[in-house]
């Protein structure tokens, strides 16, 4: 303790003392003194009556719906900035029995990184000040830590060259660090597969606070943390990634069309050809209500690693009907190609993607996912339609898949979505602070339009994307988690994978120090003798 004055020592029990037993964060304070002794804890540690700590917690929860003071917030929230003072931070909570839950981007649909579902107390590690990122652009990889933004990733590739880019999500708050360890969809996963497909090295902390890497973690644990979900088997610092080649010039459009113009033939037409399409081209479409009270619209938009003319070709030969013209079509850059579809326009890159808190203003929010196997009969889309007229719709994102991700094994990596998936879709509602419509009006859609779609999604089981986190689907109990309860949601989201997940998890936490309500449940083997 001779590294700090002792009264800094004593406030700092004092603050803690307010939420949790003196004694037992006198010992946790005194735990990260002896790890980290040259680190400054005011700038490490921070209290529910430290001035600054509602606006860390809130910096980057996304959904107004967790920041209700009936939330469970964090007591504590460590903020490290660098890897020995995770370990540390690891090693105290462990010690001590504090449950420690860990946020990178606040991206999280049910906001698990930062809140408990229970009145259960617990610390929030904060990644954000995690961001460095490292290219070589003559080996096209890159190191890249886990609190660095979509945004920041692919700014910083831009800027080394024209011709490479990284296949991830299209929202640029978003952190790698969440998007990576659920898989990590995109516009050009056609092409090049999930983010995760193309991560190939890790360096991770583990539940004991050990620093590892591929090597020393072992081939099972790097599967797990590449789409098994954040939260469940340690604290990956930072992702090696391998970069893709792409043209200097790539091509974009957005069509809008109305119930009078086709809209309902048109998506399809859509299902039943765009998930056969060449891998270079990525044609996806959503469902919008009209804000003004008139007729839902189907808006599509496309993104090509080419030129017009060929994409032009390509949509007269194999969907002439969708009536593409040549000033309907726009050529950019890749990271142009990024603002877009991030729904800027043709803003400055450096505008959008730098900014962590360009997401704002923020709203209320509630999601849900699924991946279609069967074509939706033409009546269903009918219907689908009809129920953006009422009041509190939402918007529904279908997104095509096929292409490489066809080709690529159900089991190569936590998430099974592959070979016979034709799309996926997520269903969205969003309501301001002061709508007019109540909540249960907008959540009441949401289901209603999920139990009608029901028996014409995936089956056995229904299907779900767990970077689009649904609290619906099941949850782990506090005190009582267990494998056969989480198998409920958890084969949902990674099918058969599933129960390999929970087999890595009892080998590495089996003592499941990383949880939340829906981390991976620890699962013992048994041995052949006994079973």
């Amino acid at each position: 303790m001779d590294s700090i004055p002792k009264t800094l020592f004593l406030l700092f029990c004092i603050f803690l003392s307010l939420a949790f037993p003196i004694e037992s964060y006198e010992a946790f304070l005194d735990c990260l003194l002896h790890q980290v002794p040259n680190s400054n804890l005011s700038q490490l540690v921070y209290t529910q009556n430290d001035p600054s700590f509602t606006t860390l917690l809130d910096s980057s929860i996304q959904n107004l719906r967790f920041i209700s003071p009936n939330i469970t917030k964090p007591v504590l929230i460590l903020k490290p900035t660098n890897v020995r003072e995770v370990q540390a931070s690891v090693i105290c909570c462990k010690n001590q029995s504090i449950p420690l839950r860990v946020r990178s981007g606040g991206h999280d649909y049910e906001g698990l990184s930062y809140r408990s579902i229970s009145a259960m107390q617990f610390v929030m590690m904060d990644l954000a000040s995690l961001r460095d990122i490292h290219i070589d652009s003559y080996q096209r990889i890159a190191w890249v830590q886990s609190g660095t933004t979509l945004g920041e990733l692919y700014y910083a590739i831009s800027q080394k060259s024209g011709m490479l880019a990284f296949p991830g999500g299209t929202c640029p708050t978003v952190c790698v660090g969440g998007l990576f360890s659920g898989g990590g969809i995109g516009i050009m996963t056609r092409k090049f597969g999930l983010s995760a497909d193309n991560i190939i090295d890790a360096e991770l902390v583990d539940a004991n606070g050990r620093v590892l890497n591929r090597e020393t973690m072992g081939e099972d644990l790097f599967w797990a943390i590449r789409g098994g979900g954040g939260g469940s088997f340690g604290i990956v610092i930072s992702w090696k990634i391998t970069l893709v080649q792409i043209p200097r010039i790539v091509s974009v459009f957005t069509l809008t069309k109305t119930l009078k113009e086709g809209a309902i033939s048109l998506v399809d037409k859509w299902q039943r050809v765009a998930p056969n399409f060449s891998e270079d081209v990525l044609l996806k479409f959503a469902i919008e209500p009209d804000m003004n009270g008139g007729e839902p619209v189907a808006v599509f938009k496309a993104f090509y690693l080419g030129r017009c003319y060929g994409l032009l070709i390509y949509m007269q030969v194999h969907f002439p009907e969708l009536g593409l013209e040549k000033d309907d079509c726009e050529e950019i850059s890749w990271i142009q190609s990024v603002v877009y579809f991030a729904g800027y326009g043709h803003a400055k890159p450096e505008t959008v993607l730098l900014d962590r808190r360009r997401s704002e203003p923020k709203e209320y929010n509630k999601g849900t996912s699924d991946f279609i196997t069967d074509l939706i009969p033409y009546k269903i889309w009918e219907e689908i339609f009809d129920r953006f007229r009422y009041e509190g719709a939402g918007v529904i994102y279908f997104e095509t898949k096929g292409g490489h991700m066809s080709t690529i094994s159900e089991s190569a990596l936590p998430f099974p979505h592959r070979k016979g998936v034709l799309y996926s879709l997520q269903s969205l509602v969003f309501w301001p602070e002061n709508a007019k419509v109540s909540e249960e009006r907008y959540l009441g859609w949401l289901n209603e339009m999920r139990n009608f779609l029901t028996p014409y999604m995936s089956k056995n089981p229904r299907r779900a994307y767990v970077n689009f986190r649904d609290l619906d689907l099941g949850k782990n109990e506090e005190g009582s988690t267990n494998y056969e309860n989480a198998r409920d949601w958890g084969e949902k989201y990674f099918m058969g994978n599933f129960k390999r997940l929970a087999l890595i998890k009892g080998k590495v936490d089996p003592e499941n120090f990383f949880w939340h309500e829906q981390s991976i449940p620890p699962l013992f083997s048994i041995p052949v003798a006994e079973s």
